[in-house]
């Protein structure tokens, strides 16, 4: 794997997948706007892919996910479905659908909500680490009204991020809740103008690379993993994680700069 022109050179599967780099964020842009970027086996495991090589560069620290257009993600490709394919977008290579939605990364990774975000869509946001949506966002789970469930995260891990009696009303109707709704509910971070998502985003990836890489990776996996931890696991995590940190260059790195007043140099080592 290398880099061209801010491009992160992976080879994807097919040409629905973009990934570009500046600097230590990589941007995965989701690039079927015609099909409301819905996730089609090809899409799917090209997201896989590019998630992958993200994970695997170490000059990579955090990534934006996004769509094309006006809608961020429709869900899997109904179509797809219908042609019995759905292994094919369900589990692809390692992390199923969309490259997000089963456990394995370390990176943080932020959703930057461009437009609806339903069914798959939904679940592709439940599995990021923060949200930005545009204003004229909506959020839903509509899969029962298809005969279907949200069998990739969805059905516990929104009633882990909304309150429970909302989360159910969602699950069960198949409603959809727009962006102020989300805010409210705390499912996002921030609403802004779809113009502004993008931008938004970035700016809170460069926030999070100003801190040591590798302590925000071991803090993410903990806070990631909290849903019904129990205390005893906490500790064991922890205590885990700072074996870790303190094993680095940059847990000296830290207090160095603090002592000598000036801006600390990350290593990611």
């Amino acid at each position: 794997m290398g880099r061209r022109k801010g491009v992160l050179s992976v080879a994807v599967a097919g040409d629905t997948v973009q990934v570009e780099v500046g600097g230590r964020i990589a941007i995965v842009t989701i690039d079927r706007p015609a099909a409301r970027n819905a996730i089609d086996p090809e899409t799917s495991r090209g997201l896989n892919e590019a998630f992958v090589a993200i994970e695997d560069d170490p000059e990579i620290w955090v990534s934006v996910i996004t769509g094309v257009g006006d809608v961020f993600c429709a869900g899997a490709d109904l179509k797809a479905l219908a042609a019995g394919r759905r292994l094919e977008i369900t589990d692809a290579e390692p992390w199923g659908f969309g490259g997000l939605v089963r456990p394995g990364r370390a990176q943080p990774v932020i959703a930057a909500v461009n437009g609806h975000a339903l069914a798959g869509g939904l679940e592709l946001v439940l599995a990021c680490d923060l949200v930005v949506a545009a204003e004229e966002a909506q959020f839903g789970l509509p899969e029962v009204s298809r005969g279907i469930i949200a069998g990739a995260g969805g059905v516990w891990r929104l009633p882990q991020q909304i309150p429970y009696r909302r989360a159910m009303e969602l699950i069960l109707t198949g409603d959809r809740i727009d962006a102020d709704e989300a805010l409210r509910l705390g499912l996002v971070n921030d609403v802004v103008a779809r113009t502004d998502v993008l931008p938004r985003a970035l700016d809170l990836a460069t926030r999070i690379c100003e801190n040591a890489p590798i302590a925000v990776r071991e803090s993410r996996a903990i806070a990631a993993a909290s849903p019904g931890l129990h205390d005893a696991d906490g500790w064991r995590l922890a205590e885990a994680a700072w074996e870790t940190v303190l094993a680095s260059e940059d847990a000296n790195e830290g207090p160095r700069a603090f002592a000598e007043r000036r801006p600390p140099r990350w290593s990611g080592r």
